[in-house]
């Protein structure tokens, strides 16, 4: 069973993205409310993956990708984020995410890479 950290800073998509990914045989092993308890959930739990939200109170989680990736080069993280633009999916990609995608997202969308990363 993969087990995955959720950074979020909305109680309402970690609840979604829990359900989503029990539903489907993921473990969820901790959430987080923003990048700088994210990087202290990821630390203590280390997770397979990492979902992970852009815009977030306290550390945002472009500055949270670039903290796990220099920890652990191996990280992979899947950026969430309702902001589409080119710049930001570039930056993320940049530094080190495997994925991006892009709120509302759709539970297969979702599973679907998920498991395509969890075989990377």
């Amino acid at each position: 069973m993969k087990k995955v950290l959720i950074v979020d800073d909305a109680a309402f998509m970690r609840l979604t993205l829990r359900t989503m990914l029990e539903r489907n045989g993921f473990e969820v092993v901790a959430e987080a409310e923003n990048g700088a308890v994210g990087i202290r959930k990821y630390q203590e739990h280390q997770p397979d993956m990492v979902t992970m939200d852009i815009t977030m109170p306290e550390m945002d989680g472009i500055t949270a990708l670039k903290a796990i990736t220099k920890m652990d080069p191996k990280a992979k993280i899947i950026m969430m984020s309702a902001m589409g633009q080119e710049s930001i999916i570039k930056d993320a990609i940049l530094n080190g995410a495997r994925y991006f995608l892009v709120k509302p997202f759709k539970e297969p969308q979702v599973i679907e890479t998920l498991n395509k990363i969890a075989a990377m």
